[in-house]
């Protein structure tokens, strides 16, 4: 069997490993001409990570990823902690696998050192895809043409092939845009923060930091806000200081601090897109944010795009070349419901983290307090599911 891969983001590249690991013939194609990754930090949950550990990646991930104590949500306005989820040793414990935030950057630079450069084709920007009955043949702007049994588009929210499959559509606003920057840890010394991952709930606004890179070398934050006129999806628009400090001017003065130790910052408008009707057609599939583009609510983008890349693997080398199609159905017919209620779940939690205050924000506050003991209680669902142990059944 002979796949291809459009987009060699952290699903495109997990992908390929899961379908090397299945002893499938696959490439992968990418349009810029070198891998790398913009952004900042991500977190990268239990059912994540277990996916990435049986890739034989347990080893370089604990090298540059940081393992948080907690999740703590605190008040905005005076830092009252007003809940936690138990992370590290706790959350190994309950789900059987690691808790990281790392750096994109760093994620990507495992996965691609585990990918063999022989099946990586970059400058390869897909513009066509001609299916056969028994093949799918991708056109690429340089001239090259390339046959294969089926072809998964990992190509992100903008997803040529999801055009090409399904017609134009346009990511959804959310009306949020965030403001990131990454602060030497040195420089936040004076703070004595803990290894944490940190949430500062606010009327409109919330604000969210943790460590990042080997040796927590760096304290990764986002600050959301509503985004006013600006509209641009961008991870490399500049951002000023000033601004975001002023958004933030009555939080507590440690966020303010944060804010403060950057030397630049960025800012981005945040789309996602209603649920897919279809992530399949033929012998093409749909992965990641192409086919589920979701808020960053619930930190699980990246993980479920490596979810994606397990189950399809799984599905294809079961289908043993005898018909790819209901194959490729089968992935859609596993990963749709669980993605879809991530999509729904990051917009509801976007109501719930930014709850003017009032009865309700007070409601809130006092169910958040009652699972503090419980390590990541409000996840179960989430953490717990093991994609491919349905597989061994």
């Amino acid at each position: 069997m002979r796949v291809i891969v459009i987009g060699a983001g952290i699903g495109g590249l997990t992908a390929a490993l899961t379908l090397k690991r299945a002893g499938i013939d696959v490439r992968l194609f990418e349009q810029a001409p070198e891998l790398g990754e913009v952004g900042a930090g991500i977190q990268m949950s239990p059912n994540g990570t277990r996916i990435l550990e049986r890739l034989g990646l347990a080893q370089p991930l604990r090298a540059v990823a940081v393992r948080p104590g907690a999740a703590v949500f605190r008040r905005y306005d005076d830092g009252r902690v007003l809940g936690q989820d138990q992370l590290a040793d706790r959350c190994e414990q309950t789900f059987g696998a690691p808790y990281y935030n790392i750096h994109r950057a760093d994620l990507l630079d495992v996965l691609a050192s585990a990918v063999p450069k022989e099946i990586v084709h970059l400058d390869h920007r897909c513009v066509g895809l001609s299916q056969y009955p028994d093949r799918v043949a991708v056109q690429f702007q340089n001239g090259a043409r390339v046959d294969a049994d089926a072809v998964i588009g990992a190509d992100g929210i903008h997803s040529t092939l999801r055009t090409i499959l399904f017609g134009p559509e346009s990511p959804r606003f959310s009306g949020d845009m965030a403001y990131r920057g990454l602060v030497p840890t040195a420089r936040l010394a004076h703070l004595g923060m803990e290894i944490t991952a940190t949430l500062w709930w606010g009327p409109n606004r919330h604000f969210v930091h943790y460590f990042v890179g080997p040796g927590a070398g760096y304290l990764n934050f986002v600050g959301i806000v509503p985004a006013g006129e600006w509209r641009l999806e961008s991870w490399t628009a500049k951002g000023e200081v000033k601004d975001a400090l002023a958004v933030f001017a009555d939080f507590h003065p440690q966020v303010r601090e944060i804010i403060s130790g950057v030397d630049s910052i960025n800012r981005w408008a945040i789309y996602d897109r209603d649920p897919l009707p279809a992530w399949t057609r033929g012998r093409v599939a749909l992965m990641g944010d192409a086919s589920h583009a979701m808020l960053p609510y619930m930190a699980q983008g990246a993980v479920q795009a490596i979810e994606d890349a397990a189950v399809l693997a799984k599905c294809l080398a079961q289908a043993e070349g005898a018909d790819i199609e209901a194959a490729l159905r089968r992935y859609e017919a596993i990963r749709k419901p669980r993605a879809t209620r991530c999509q729904e779940g990051s917009r509801a939690n976007r109501k719930l983290y930014h709850m003017p205050d009032g009865e309700h924000q007070r409601q809130r506050d006092a169910n958040l307090g009652s699972l503090a003991t419980l390590p990541s209680a409000r996840s179960e669902w989430l953490y717990s599911h093991d994609v491919e142990a349905e597989f061994e059944r």
